[in-house]
């Protein structure tokens, strides 16, 4: 299973954060720098409004939604990359996800302290963007250096790995995220080799207060996360209220409903960062729909038919005929799968077929 690490500064609602989207008290969230030291780590499902449609025409209680994994991960500081704070422990950390949600903190509190003495999100993205960067700087001058003989030698491998880290070197010496590198088709496939820190894809969740969560769109901190998380980084941002989703843990569905309508929203933040950090690691879903279950399958952009039946069993691939096939809003549109092949949208796919996010399939096979 992938994983998204949640970064940030200290005491900017990481834990909180991670309490909310896997709906458990398992991290601590207290008011002071580095409350969280070992990362913790939850799977955490992904809402999908498909199921329950679904789950109406295949009459059937059972839904089982996809997942995806977080890892909350203790804040970093200024100096990180020297052995400040955590240093080394927490880069490690990040090394090892496949995706960021870099929380920031966009709103005043005097009660809640700020390592840096006051709030200014762009500053705070760009320390984390600065010790990143010289993380990854020190990692491809030494991928550089150790790699020099072979490439002076003319050993392929290494010339065409010089080349790739060559272009990240000058990059990260402007300060630059390695997620911003353009680079060719060919070359990214080298860099995926380097495990880059600012070369994984990356969403920013921007904490406001629970009063300022309806007016998001006109918070002067949320305005300049966004502008600048899209200039500078590609990346997208998400607003969120890490209190009010961890008030939510405890109240059942319709409770819940209730209690956002009353600060004048219509669905959870976490909801959409969870969808989105989905997307962000290249995951897209599928279905199987019967009188037994509903369930969404997780697979990656681009997969085949024959991989998205591994998924479900490896014999499935290995014996893999052809998928029964019908897009989602057609099942829908149409109300049953009878109905769907009557139109001739109900269509048999062979090993070639690249599953679409929303197909819902029947897979025949032999082994």
């Amino acid at each position: 299973m992938l994983k998204a690490g949640i970064v940030g500064l200290p005491n900017v609602g990481k834990s909180t954060l991670f309490n909310a989207v896997t709906r458990t008290r398992k991290a601590e969230a207290a008011n002071y720098p580095f409350c969280t030291i070992d990362p913790n780590v939850g799977i955490v499902t992904v809402p999908d409004a498909r199921l329950e449609v679904l789950s109406k025409i295949a009459k059937t209680t059972v839904i089982i939604p996809a997942a995806v994994e977080f890892v909350d991960i203790a804040g970093l500081v200024k100096g990180a990359s020297q052995g400040e704070g955590l240093g080394n422990k927490f880069l490690t950390h990040i090394r090892e996800v496949d995706a960021i949600v870099q929380v920031v903190r966009c709103f005043e509190d005097a009660d809640i302290h700020h390592v840096a003495g006051s709030i200014d999100p762009v500053r705070d993205i760009e320390t984390i963007t600065t010790e990143l960067v010289l993380s990854d700087l020190e990692a491809v001058t030494k991928r550089i250096e150790k790699g020099a003989k072979d490439a002076k030698r003319g050993d392929k491998v290494a010339v065409a790995e010089a080349a790739v880290l060559v272009k990240f070197q000058a990059h990260f010496n402007a300060g630059k995220p390695g997620i911003t590198l353009e680079l060719a088709p060919e070359e990214k496939i080298i860099a995926k080799g380097f495990y880059l820190l600012t070369d994984k894809p990356t969403i920013y969740a921007a904490n406001v207060k629970e009063g300022d969560l309806a007016k998001a769109d006109s918070n002067p901190y949320v305005m300049k996360v966004r502008e600048y998380a899209k200039a500078h980084h590609s990346c997208e941002t998400v607003v969120i209220s890490a209190q009010i989703e961890s008030d939510l843990i405890d109240l059942a569905p319709a409770e819940a409903a209730e209690f956002l309508k009353e600060l004048g929203v219509s669905e959870s933040g976490v909801g959409a960062l969870i969808r989105g950090t989905y997307h962000l690691l290249g995951l897209r879903t599928y279905f199987t729909a019967g009188e037994k279950e509903v369930r969404a399958w997780t697979i990656h952009a681009g997969d085949t038919a024959p991989q998205a039946a591994g998924v479900i069993h490896s014999d499935f691939e290995r014996g893999f005929i052809k998928a029964e096939t019908v897009a989602y809003d057609d099942l829908v549109k149409l109300g049953s799968v009878a109905a769907a092949r009557e139109k001739g949208l109900y269509r048999m796919e062979g090993k070639e077929y690249i599953v679409k996010d929303g197909d819902v399939l029947l897979f025949k096979f032999n082994v």
